[in-house]
């Protein structure tokens, strides 16, 4: 089914396979569980039948999977103004069982819409993997093979001969489906978030909502990084001599003078942990990010501070932030917070009910009544925000800005804030990868993203 939706990063729901299992804490309280427990019950859509289960009175998943049919395959297929699509929200592309045929009519599909863009999330993040780069390493190595293996799918799915000609001048990765991972707590995103940056994807994004714990992103948002969790500016380095971190330049081999104290340095050593061989340049970083509490007869709140310290992360990198929902729960300085039910943060990191000290405290308020508005900010929905960044930038400007960063022509060295995101700004220096690639026509194309700009 393929149908607008309240989810406000995205414009439309699109599941061409439905059906999941729960695999982290995340899923606890999964809202497509429910959803697919409901549409079961309708008994109008047969492929929900024994989707989910009854356990002490909740809708679980059962594991079975089914794949849509062709009316719901190749909906966006018709659909010529361009639209955002959130792929599978109520299951998991990548799952384990998901036969490979399916993601490759998913994938089929996506490659002939151009005009539409496809947000995949999952929580398979090493499938996910796995399957993008066998597809763009054969691209790249035997073209004839991936005739075979998608130039009649192609034609198949558009009922058209015509297409698998078409398919002949598509590039991989595709330029208009990024692809994105749940991170909804720090075990997550240091198991997932790794495995997303080794995925070829024109643009990477994660999704920590439910957030359930603070997150450390520093590694995976800056141009450098350390495998302690140090981020910084691409070319960081650390004076030896009194520790100040500065710019030292793009090569580890340049010998520079600290501005503190002025001594010389090549020191390639993290900053932080002061550990020099898992420290260096990030071949790939996160683009975007999405924050939001969870909603939902069992809740769980999500502190202030973990949502703030992710804002203040990505804009300190640059990367496009996106404040979604705070949930059931507001926090103490919310209009009217008092009047619901109180619960507070213990130092050991367990919720409990009662009031304890203000910064520690939400309280239960209902998803409307929390709204989406983190310090006077709201998570803008994509249609109307997109329309003023726009008029603000001069048509394509921010489009034409990220397909550049994604080809390694620029630095987003700051950013402001806008909108409840953060809009990265170009830096004027060249990146060191723009030097190595120039401004080679094919490069730039495949970067290119047909953003959405609502959302970056």
């Amino acid at each position: 089914m393929t149908r607008t939706t309240g989810i406000s990063w995205t414009d439309a729901t699109w599941n061409p396979v439905t059906g999941c299992t729960i695999v982290s804490a995340g899923c606890t309280n999964c809202y497509a569980m429910k959803m697919a427990a409901r549409i079961e019950a309708m008994g109008n859509q047969p492929r929900y039948e024994g989707t989910t289960r009854k356990v002490n009175g909740n809708a679980v998943w059962t594991g079975k999977l089914a794949q849509a049919p062709e009316s719901v395959l190749l909906t966006p297929l018709k659909r010529k103004k361009p639209t955002t699509y959130f792929v599978n929200s109520m299951g998991d592309l990548f799952h384990e069982d998901v036969p490979d045929d399916w993601i490759d009519r998913v994938f089929a599909v996506m490659a002939l819409c151009p005009q539409h863009t496809f947000q995949v999330l999952t929580k398979r993040a090493e499938r996910m993997r796995d399957y993008v780069s066998a597809v763009v390493e054969t691209f790249h190595a035997s073209p004839d093979s991936m005739d075979a293996r998608f130039g009649q799918l192609c034609a198949d799915v558009a009922g058209s001969p015509c297409a698998a000609g078409a398919f002949e001048d598509i590039d991989w990765p595709l330029p208009n489906v990024w692809l994105g991972v749940s991170t909804e707590r720090q075990q997550e995103a240091d198991e997932r978030i790794p495995l997303l940056l080794q995925t070829p994807a024109a643009v990477r994004f994660i999704s920590a909502e439910p957030l359930l714990g603070p997150i450390n992103l520093k590694p995976w948002l800056h141009q450098w990084g350390c495998s302690c969790g140090w981020g910084g500016p691409y070319g960081a380095d650390l004076c030896e001599d009194c520790d100040e971190v500065f710019d030292g330049g793009a090569s580890e081999t340049d010998c520079v003078n600290c501005p503190k104290c002025g001594e010389a340095t090549n020191s390639s050593a993290c900053p932080d942990c002061k550990y020099g061989s898992s420290f260096g340049p990030n071949p790939a970083r996160l683009n975007w990010v999405i924050v939001g509490g969870e909603s939902g007869p069992n809740a769980r709140p999500m502190h202030p501070a973990w949502a703030r310290d992710l804002r203040d992360q990505c804009k300190a990198a640059g990367v496009a932030f996106f404040f979604k929902q705070w949930g059931e729960h507001a926090p103490h300085s919310h209009p009217g917070a008092y009047e619901g039910h109180a619960v507070h943060l213990q130092s050991e990191g367990r919720w409990i009910d009662g009031i304890g000290d203000a910064e520690n405290t939400m309280f239960r308020v209902g998803k409307k009544a929390a709204g989406r508005h983190l310090d006077g900010v709201a998570g803008v929905g994509p249609a109307a925000e997109g329309e003023d960044l726009h008029r603000a930038h001069g048509g394509s400007g921010q489009r034409d800005q990220l397909a550049a960063a994604q080809a390694g022509a620029v630095e987003r060295d700051h950013a402001e804030s806008r909108g409840g995101q953060c809009d990265p700004a170009p830096d004027a220096r060249p990146h060191p990868l723009a030097q190595q690639h120039g401004s080679d026509a094919r490069a730039l194309q495949r970067a290119h993203v047909d953003v959405n700009l609502g959302l970056v």
